[in-house]
Parts: C-alpha cells; sequence; structure tokens
C-alpha cells in the first residue's frame, strides 16, 4: 500500500513539473518566494486591526509569531530528520533525472513535511479561527494552495510533502488558537 501511494506521488510530482514554460517558471519562482507576499501580510494585519483593535491584534499577532515558529521548525527540523524523504529535486533521488529544476533551485535535501505548506496552511486556518469571514478563508485557502502548488511545480515536494505540512500547520494552528481563546477568556488579556 505505502509502495503504491510512493509511486502515485511521483506520477503527480512528474506530471505537475512536466507543465514548465518559461513564463510559468518565473511566475512559480516568484509565487514560492516568501518576500514577494509582505504586501498581503500587511494587509492582513491591517485587517485584523479594523476587526479586533490594536490590543487584540497585538495578542492574535503574537499567536501568528507562535504558530509559525513551531509549524517551521517541526517541518523543517524535527519531522524531516526523523523520516528523511527525499526531495524529487534532490540528485540522489532515482526521480531527480526526470524533475524539471529552475534556476538550479534543488532546496535541502529532505522534503517531508513542507515548511512552506505548513506556514501558509497555519496562518490560513489560523486567520479562518479568528475572523471567521468566509471570503478571506477561501481567498486565503486560494494563496496557500497556490504556493503549495509552486513547490511542486519547482520539482522540490511532493504532493505527500505538501499534504504532511497542511496536517502540522492545521494542527498548530487550531491548537494555539485555543489556548489564547481560553487563556485571554480566563486572564482578560484584552
Amino acid at each position: 500500500m505505502l509502495e503504491q501511494l510512493l509511486n502515485l506521488d511521483d506520477k503527480i510530482l512528474l506530471a505537475v513539473n512536466g507543465l514548465h514554460n518559461p513564463f510559468f517558471d518565473v511566475i512559480m519562482w516568484h509565487v514560492s518566494s516568501r518576500a514577494i507576499w509582505i504586501p498581503l501580510y500587511a494587509v492582513l494585519l491591517y485587517i485584523l486591526y479594523r476587526k479586533l483593535g490594536w490590543r487584540k491584534t497585538l495578542l492574535w499577532t503574537a499567536g501568528i509569531a507562535i504558530v509559525i515558529l513551531l509549524t517551521d521548525q517541526t517541518c523543517a527540523h524535527g519531522l524531516r530528520h526523523l523520516f528523511c524523504r527525499m526531495r524529487p529535486s534532490n540528485p540522489d533521488n532515482p526521480i531527480s533525472p526526470f524533475v524539471h529544476i529552475i534556476n538550479n533551485y534543488r532546496s535541502g535535501q529532505y522534503g517531508f513535511p513542507s515548511a512552506h505548506s505548513g506556514n501558509t496552511w497555519a496562518l490560513t486556518v489560523y486567520l479562518a479561527w479568528i475572523l471567521r469571514k468566509r471570503a478571506l478563508t477561501y481567498t486565503l485557502a486560494g494563496w496557500a494552495t497556490l504556493v503549495c502548488y509552486s513547490r511542486m511545480y519547482l520539482g522540490v515536494h511532493y504532493l505527500g510533502d505538501l499534504l504532511g505540512g497542511f496536517v502540522v500547520g492545521a494542527f498548530y494552528a487550531t491548537l494555539i488558537y485555543f489556548l489564547i481563546s481560553y487563556a485571554d477568556k480566563r486572564f482578560h488579556w484584552t
């Protein structure tokens, strides 16, 4: 069963990565970059401020930092070294010769779970819990999906890596949301 899932992961990765062309190579390279999303983060901070005021915005923004820190460290430094699943772009991976590489970018040695996926989905789930705005949740889910797609397009993550990141990010987002909610009600921080 596991072998079949891994084979399916290979096929999905090669299908997405095989759709490359010069135009989308540039687009997906930038989508996968963290700096390009700074304006989005600023807008999200403004939305939090408008809905919650500055005190609650500070509290929930501290929660965002905790969620991202936990998710990123768990994905990049905890679980990756436990599972040791090679990235598709890793030259030691048998699938590597079939993977289209952009700008010689192969990323690190291991890729499960994806920190990009974990972090984007952590932010999406966390803000969905806080703001409870359907349109914003769908928009953020689209953004997180696009970032995840770019990671497969670049050949640095399998779909399974992205799903693993989603689970880690959603777990921490939900855990921290409920812990902060409980603490805020109990200690009246805001």
